[in-house]
């Protein structure tokens, strides 16, 4: 274990990345340096140190990070796609006021470093659809991706004009086991696997051969914590990294999973979501991420299906 000085909170530690970040970030830096946190108790309360934050309460949010001398931010509480569709004007104020009040925290210099993150939502449907370069047309439809791009531009304005040290990575769709999906597009590579051990099929809400630029959880994760862990003059670009791991359409991973569950079937019913899929890449270019600071996945298709069934078929402890 890294002996450290660091003391981390993490808001919105909850969800599907949060969950497992948490477990990841305490293994590194000890239990009771990372502090978990969420709009209401949860599970993960009686796993390690936790603390009930409202972000948007700036005044409640300073008293937490004084009393446990934070220096490090990890910010997840978002709204995510598919549910930002439908309480626009919340998911603007969550994902928008959240980020400015912890940005503010750094500009103060009550902590010293922040992790944020972007999303695959920041492109629309001009930018190009096959390795979508880091420095292209955004023009995001759905009010997740507008509440990115701009929060991208507030960390490099930060940056910029403050010095604070924020960190980003626009992630592609994540795919883990330990916990449910949170209301975003790319969820269905989550719920495949789950029914199909459940009951063998599978009804999906995007065409067959929409293809999404994905990712493994521990990938994500080793992502995350390689990007707060390097040099600061090794992170270039303070908006936020484009991330790849690999894509693939729903058909494609149907087609992998009957290598474990053979009479596995998928059908195929297309809801609001395939318009939000439509509009983003295909297959990402994360060169940038690559030689500025040592990116690589270790996960691709074929193994991540393994691992992932392995997981979910194994006896619940």
């Amino acid at each position: 274990m890294m002996r450290t000085t660091e003391k981390i909170l993490v808001i919105g530690s909850s969800g599907q990345l949060g969950t497992e970040l948490v477990q990841n970030l305490r293994n590194v830096y000890g239990i009771e340096n990372v502090i978990a946190s969420d709009v209401k108790i949860t599970e993960q309360s009686k796993e390690g140190p936790f603390e009930v934050i409202d972000v948007l309460n700036a005044t409640g949010l300073l008293e937490i990070v004084k009393r446990h001398k934070i220096n490090q931010v990890y910010l997840l509480a978002a709204l995510l796609s598919a549910t930002a569709e439908k309480m626009p004007k919340f998911a603007w104020d969550l994902n928008m006021n959240g980020l400015l009040n912890v940005l503010d925290l750094a500009k103060e210099k009550i902590i010293e470093k922040i992790y944020w993150p972007s999303s695959i939502a920041v492109f629309g449907p001009n930018t190009p659809k096959e390795n979508t370069p880091q420095f292209t047309v955004m023009e995001p439809s759905t009010v997740y991706g507008i509440s990115k791009q701009a929060g991208e531009r507030w960390c490099e304005y930060y940056f910029n004009k403050y010095n604070v040290d924020v960190r980003s990575l626009r992630y592609p769709g994540l795919i883990g086991w330990k916990s449910a999906p949170g209301g975003g597009t790319t969820d269905y590579a989550v719920h495949i696997f789950h029914e199909a051990l459940k009951s063998g099929t599978y009804e999906c809400f995007l065409s067959e051969n929409a293809t999404l630029p994905m990712m493994y959880m521990p990938d994500a994760i080793k992502a995350t914590i390689g990007i707060m862990q390097a040099d600061a003059d090794k992170i270039k670009i303070r908006s936020s990294y484009n991330l790849a791991g690999f894509s693939f359409s729903p058909k494609e991973i149907a087609a992998e999973i009957t290598k474990h569950i053979p009479n596995f079937k998928i059908t195929y019913k297309e809801d609001s979501r395939q318009q939000i899929a439509d509009s983003w890449p295909k297959s990402i270019d994360a060169a940038e991420a690559v030689s500025d600071w040592g990116w690589k996945p270790e996960f691709d298709l074929t193994a991540m299906t393994s691992d992932m069934i392995k997981n979910l078929r194994a006896p619940k402890k």
